[in-house]
């Protein structure tokens, strides 16, 4: 599984431990990664995702993974976020028409 938000596209970044005698090795910067499980009002299910906690944050600000979905870029999301934007867009739609 990659350590990758699937909302936000957060990933692993590298970097040095640098040293107090200045001597650099290199090290990785992890994304803080939690499992969770949101509800959609619209699809009227829960979803699971594996995202960052300030990806968590900013759901919560927007008001909803069904909002945060909404104004999400499409080269941000997994291929599995995508596909569930494409079906929350479709139900509102339909719920609309």
């Amino acid at each position: 599984m990659a350590r990758r938000c699937e909302l936000t596209g957060k990933g692993v970044l590298v970097g040095n431990h640098v040293s107090h005698a200045n001597n650099k090795t290199k090290r990785r910067f992890l994304p803080n990664l939690t499992e969770v499980t949101l509800p959609s009002d619209v699809l009227k299910r829960s979803v699971r995702l594996r995202i960052s906690t300030q990806a968590l944050r900013t759901v919560d600000h927007r008001g909803g993974l069904d909002a945060f979905l909404a104004k999400a870029k499409e080269t941000d999301l997994s291929p599995f976020a995508r596909r569930l934007k494409r079906e929350i867009a479709k139900a509102k739609t339909a719920a609309a028409g």
